[in-house]
């Protein structure tokens, strides 16, 4: 491999770009139209940019990202994480048109990006697992008759993909239809596929997953365990490795699964078995990841490996100098992400007008953005992570407290005064050596108290500062033609349009869902402000709307 074409964007991208540098490889960035001045196109050796804003006409376009490959003299490809990574299609066309993939076999990404047929593998070498319904296609019926035989709450998950799309849990027989459909529409979105299968949720359990890697001749390793419990509605928020408060029969579970897993199908690439965790220390198998991780910097901190190397080697054929690594010290890392915590985490794309990162001993920031540069609402919300490495778990979180304290961002709002509230709570210090009593939903269920609690710490740590954005009803209005109505239901953010719940000449009560639309990967529910009969519908389904803008008015 001399020149390597990045099929991502944000983070990783600059991730890899700087990868690639360090091992003396070209770098070619890849850019829509949006990301045309981005930070991982103004680090890469080479730039081509992708016509049109949406995933879909750009990083999801499989023919273009190929051609951008031929004009460039690429001869590999690195897909990040998210995307196309786990797309196996992608990856044999990589392979057709001559070009090294930087990741597993497209056959391995089709058995194990298929949740339904990896449970099968796990299943084989004996891996432990929850009572699922994954036998083809679900129906409504099917889930129902599930729900009965072994109980509420039950889960819904998207067959292909991860990162938390295309997730719902069902907690009443009443909440099947809506959320298999909110689950299927998601994960076609997301992953252009809406299969979903169900199994048996498990409450108050720990997220645990081990970060593999594996040649062509048959090494595998599993390097570190990593706790991603933190999460909110499913997608993860704070990771660190490696996972704490584990025994020793426990992390040879979590080794001997994964081994067996990625042996059984003959991986090779770098790797994520994921796992839960319940109260009374049973372990479950959930699913592999066939791509680098979001959260391996963690993992990189406390081994001294650096991932995006060692897969460039793998794919070179070189084997695994190691089939293991000592761990020293603990490193957690905070998913900065541009959203509002004290309105549902609601997307909040825009220009960063200041930005001021953390330094000093333990800490590392992967950021894809700068200050002055403008997050769009088509992609992701990820701005950076934050990663903060000491020589023990108390330590880490005693840099992280600090780092947190130094990160600015002014501009859009993030999610970092709720990580300054959660890094002072009792339930994930561990206080007196107690157990980690963190659980997967625990933010969920926490969040009215922490979203107290981090206002506070917001107030307290900059009383200077004045928010910069306008409320709803100070937003203005792009409508071209008069209204001709008494007023209207505004888009709360940037977005598409995925269902109209209502039509003219229809009555609204204030707190009714109207519509439902998706930014930045995340579905938003839009509710009426206001009661009246609905007199125009401005919008069409599958059309982009700007925040401020309305979707409808009302007589």
């Amino acid at each position: 491999m001399k020149k390597i074409l990045i099929a991502n964007r944000g983070e990783i991208a600059l991730r890899i770009v700087r990868a690639c540098r360090d091992a003396g490889y070209v770098s070619v960035a890849i850019a829509s139209e949006a990301d045309r001045d981005a930070l991982h196109v103004r680090a890469a050796d080479e730039a081509f940019t992708l016509k049109g804003h949406s995933p879909l006409e750009t990083y999801l376009n499989q023919s273009a990202i190929l051609d951008i490959a031929k004009r460039s003299g690429a001869d590999a490809v690195h897909p990040g994480y998210g995307l196309l990574s786990e797309n196996e299609t992608f990856a044999a066309a990589v392979q057709a048109a001559g070009l090294v993939w930087i990741g597993p076999p497209p056959e391995a990404i089709a058995q194990l990006g298929d949740k339904v047929k990896a449970r099968a593998i796990a299943r084989k070498v004996g891996a432990p697992l929850l009572p699922s319904l994954d036998g083809g296609a679900v129906t409504q019926e099917q889930v129902r008759a599930f729900a009965e035989t072994h109980g509420l709450p039950v889960i819904i998950k998207a067959q292909n993909g991860g990162g938390g799309r295309g997730m719902r849990i069902v907690r009443t027989m009443e909440e099947i239809v809506p959320l298999m459909a909110a689950a299927e529409r998601e994960a076609g979105l997301a992953f252009g596929r809406p299969e979903c299968f169900v199994e048996v949720y498990a409450e108050h359990a720990r997220h645990v997953e081990t970060q593999c890697l594996a040649d062509q001749h048959g090494i595998v390793a599993v390097i570190s365990t990593r706790d991603c419990t933190l999460q909110r509605r499913q997608q993860k928020l704070v990771e660190e490795a490696p996972a704490p408060f584990l025994s020793n029969d426990q992390i040879d579970v979590l080794r001997k699964v994964s081994i067996g897993i990625l042996k059984e199908v003959g991986y090779c690439g770098a790797a994520t078995c994921e796992f839960l965790v319940t109260n009374a220390g049973n372990i479950y198998f959930l699913e592999v990841n066939t791509r680098i991780q979001v959260e391996h910097p963690v993992t990189e901190e406390v081994t001294g490996i650096d991932i995006i190397r060692e897969m460039f080697s793998i794919a070179e054929g070189s084997p695994l100098p190691f089939t293991d690594a000592p761990v020293r010290g603990h490193s957690i890392e905070f998913r900065i992400n541009a959203e509002d915590p004290w309105a549902d985490f609601r997307p909040v794309p825009g220009k960063i007008k200041r930005m001021r990162l953390p330094g000093g001993p333990g800490v590392r920031v992967d950021f894809g953005y700068a200050e002055g540069d403008t997050i769009p609402p088509y992609y992701d919300s990820l701005v950076g992570k934050l990663i903060v490495t000491g020589r023990d778990r108390e330590q880490a979180i005693e840099r992280a407290a600090r780092a947190l304290d130094e990160l600015v961002i002014e501009g859009v709002s993030t999610v970092t005064p709720l990580h300054r509230a959660i890094v002072k709570r009792g339930e994930f210090v561990a206080e007196y050596r107690q157990e980690f009593a963190i659980y997967t939903r625990w933010i969920d269920v926490e969040m009215p108290q922490l979203a107290q609690e981090a206002l506070a710490l917001h107030k307290a740590d900059a009383p200077q500062e004045e928010t910069t954005e306008m409320s709803m009803l100070e937003q203005p209005q792009h409508v071209d033609e008069a209204p001709i109505y008494r007023i209207g239901v505004k888009a709360p953010l940037s977005g598409m349009v995925m269902e109209l719940c209502v039509k003219t000449g229809d009555r609204i009560s204030r707190g009714d869902v109207v519509a439902i639309m998706e930014s930045m990967k995340m579905e938003q529910s839009i509710l009426a402000e206001n009661e009246g009969v609905v007199a125009k519908i401005n919008v069409e389904i599958g059309a982009f709307i700007e925040t401020g803008d309305d979707l409808m008015g009302l007589d």
